[in-house]
């Protein structure tokens, strides 16, 4: 059962069709892990043209999921409600198995350091059971209003 739906992620975060990849949360304890559900779908526009007769999801796009899902755990820790997490690095990155449409992507994210006005998170996208993809994420947290 979902804790939280499509519509209160975007309540949430920013990002807007086409880019937003989380359909919905399964789990969530703020400030220490989350659990994200992305069904992949031969809909997706990225499809179109990667790649024609062999559709495979992006790898930067499975980062850019995984960034999603921790943007809900961060922005659901209490020192961070109501601001804006943006991407600050990307560590450790690797891709083991392919994603194609019809794969659901499971996002486990953990909380691994938080500070002031950032985070690190250890981040994995399981496919079937398997490993799809991890990496380490920091994020940087600002005002919504703020540009950085």
């Amino acid at each position: 059962m979902a804790i939280m739906d499509a519509q209160e992620i975007m309540d949430m975060i920013p990002n807007r069709y086409p880019i937003c990849y989380i359909d919905y949360v399964d789990e969530l304890v703020p400030g220490e892990k989350i659990i994200a559900t992305k069904n992949v779908t031969i809909n997706e526009s990225f499809f179109r043209g990667h790649f024609p007769g062999n559709p495979v999801m992006p790898g930067v796009l499975l980062i850019e999921t995984l960034a999603q899902a921790a943007s809900i755990l961060i922005l659901k820790s209490p020192e961070f409600v109501g601001k804006t997490a943006y991407l600050g690095s990307i560590s450790k990155a690797k891709f083991r198995k392919v994603v194609r449409p019809g794969d659901v992507l499971k996002l486990n994210v953990e909380m691994k350091k938080k500070h002031e006005n950032m985070g690190i998170v250890d981040t994995q996208v399981i496919v079937n059971g398997k490993k799809a993809c991890t990496a380490e994420l920091m994020f940087i947290v600002a005002d919504r209003d703020k540009k950085l």
